[in-house]
């Protein structure tokens, strides 16, 4: 899938806030870079949003400078009403999509859909990762192991280079289902940032025997931080174009380092065990998704240690979370402890019901199907938050 890299030129607070909203929260994940905080050596937006409402001939010189700097960039220029002297100016000037107040929803990201497929036709653009967020419904759920075996899948399995991000403050535990001594941590990216290019990261991953690029977890409890959320941003950025997927391991706490990569995730693995405790969390992350306006087309659910007789079946999970089970993995606790303990992961270690489970589901990965369609909240059936909390 595109990956965009988004720009939003206005003075107008709430406006900026809307379009940011709009642009995060489409099927075609979208970066939203801060423009007074971009690097020089940033890659440039696809996507400029310029707000030509007020001071139009201002507008029309950095809607002609924008263009001339960068022809690929596509241009989106908002204003009041549709004045057809004004849409040829801006038309004239280098503006792709002409847009008038108040945005609808639908006719905004159809305009990105758009521009996402041109990007593509596009030769010469460069390659972006696939970017694949992992996160728990709760601790213990299996997102770390979910997580680094469907990495070293990907890596044997994949064309190009594959990385794996451990975003976890303070307890991260990617190196070490690895068995790998890492140097350095996602911290050591983070306070670098300045002079962060695709050299100094490959300084800063440790190599696993498979293929996989680790970028190893934070030994504090309180960093990544709230204030660190910038620089997660731009750190994606840059692993976006050095590798062909990125793997993150997001544990179970929607922090705002997680959030970062919730926006900038081309899908978001919603690991749950079929449990009371599981399927309630997997309720409230779905609906803090829906709040934070990122597309629901993204999620997936992973159903983790699914064994008969099921606490709650797995029919019966889908139709309270209003999603389809993407995959299942058994219940194997020797088989995972085993590989966990030797530092060898799943794939490499055994011929298990389990390893061939992430031999499929990565080979899904690499040939993903259409997306799942979640239902109406209103079809949701009675297992939803009021026969959950009666089976406490």
């Amino acid at each position: 899938m595109a990956h965009l890299v988004g720009l939003i030129i206005t003075e107008d607070v709430p406006l900026r806030r809307g379009v940011e909203r709009l642009l995060r929260s489409g099927p075609v994940p979208v970066t939203v870079l801060a423009d007074h905080a971009t690097r020089p050596d940033a890659p440039p937006p696809d996507i400029v949003v310029i707000d030509v409402r007020n001071d139009q001939t201002a507008a029309l010189l950095t809607l002609e400078r924008l263009h001339g700097a960068g022809p690929a960039v596509a241009i989106i220029a908002i204003a009041h009403m549709a004045d057809p002297d004004l849409i040829l100016k801006t038309m004239r000037a280098g503006a792709n999509e002409f847009l008038v107040l108040p945005l609808v929803d639908q006719t905004f990201q159809d305009a990105i859909r758009r521009m996402a497929a041109r990007r593509e036709q596009t030769s010469g653009a460069p390659a972006v990762a696939t970017v694949l967020l992992f996160f728990g419904a709760k601790g213990g759920a299996g997102t770390t192991t979910l997580a680094v075996n469907s990495a070293v899948e990907l890596a044997r399995l994949g064309k190009r280079s594959t990385a794996i991000v451990d975003l976890k403050p303070g307890l991260g535990e990617v190196s070490l289902f690895l068995g790998v001594r890492p140097r350095y941590t996602i911290l050591d990216a983070l306070d670098n940032l300045a002079r962060l290019d695709q050299e100094l990261l490959r300084q800063l991953v440790v190599k696993h025997k498979s293929g996989l690029e680790i970028l190893s977890g934070s030994d504090h409890f309180d960093r990544p931080g709230p204030t660190d959320a910038p620089g997660v941003e731009d750190l994606f950025r840059l692993l976006s174009l050095q590798y062909e997927y990125v793997i993150v391991d997001a544990g179970s706490q929607m922090n705002a380092s997680a959030v970062v990569a919730l926006y900038r995730a081309d899908r978001v693995f919603l690991v749950a065990n079929p449990d009371v405790a599981c399927v309630r969390n997997a309720q409230r992350l779905i609906e803090r998704v829906r709040e934070l306006r990122t597309s629901g087309d993204r999620v997936r659910l992973l159903l983790n240690r699914a064994q008969e007789p099921f606490p709650i079946p797995p029919q019966q999970i889908e139709s309270a979370l209003g999603h389809p089970i993407y995959h299942t993995f058994p219940s194997d606790y020797k088989t995972v402890s085993t590989a966990l303990n030797s530092g060898v992961p799943l794939a490499l270690a055994s011929n298990s019901d389990i390893a061939t489970q992430f031999d499929r589901f990565t080979k899904r990965l690499l040939e993903p199907p259409a997306a799942p369609k979640p239902e109406a909240p209103g079809k949701r059936s009675m297992l939803g938050i009021d026969r959950i909390a009666s089976l406490w």
